[in-house]
């Protein structure tokens, strides 16, 4: 199923983020969530230029990571909008490498399901 503008939870943030900062650079990761699991699958930046961008959108261009995926998690590049294609690499390979140590970082971020839908990570204490 295709949803349509406003329909998910993404869309909601999307437009928000937009009318917050206007243009600026997204950083994401494809994960797999099982369980208490989470695991890192790809990773890739987009430059968001417009407020056009949807749930679908962004479905799309995740079917060509060839990856079965079931989470994503969206960062921003930094607060000053956009950023450059280098900059942004390594702004991206930097978050990537925190992920690997530390999963909890994911509540820094905009944290979905495949439909769309906002999700949480709570850390899990020991008893």
């Amino acid at each position: 199923m295709i949803a349509s503008a406003n329909e998910t939870d993404f869309d909601d943030w999307i437009l928000s983020a937009f009318a917050e900062t206007g243009p600026f650079t997204m950083l994401f990761v494809l994960l797999r969530v099982e369980g208490i699991r989470i695991d890192l699958l790809r990773s890739a930046y987009l430059h968001v230029v417009g407020d056009e961008l949807r749930w679908p959108d962004m479905v799309h261009l995740f079917g060509g990571a060839g990856v079965d995926w079931s989470g994503v998690v969206f960062f921003r590049a930094g607060r000053e909008g956009l950023v450059d294609d280098p900059q942004a690499k390594a702004r991206l390979s930097s978050l990537v490498r925190k992920l690997h140590e530390d999963r909890l970082l994911i509540r820094d971020g905009e944290f979905f399901n495949s439909a769309g839908l906002r999700l949480a990570v709570e850390e899990i204490k020991p008893h």
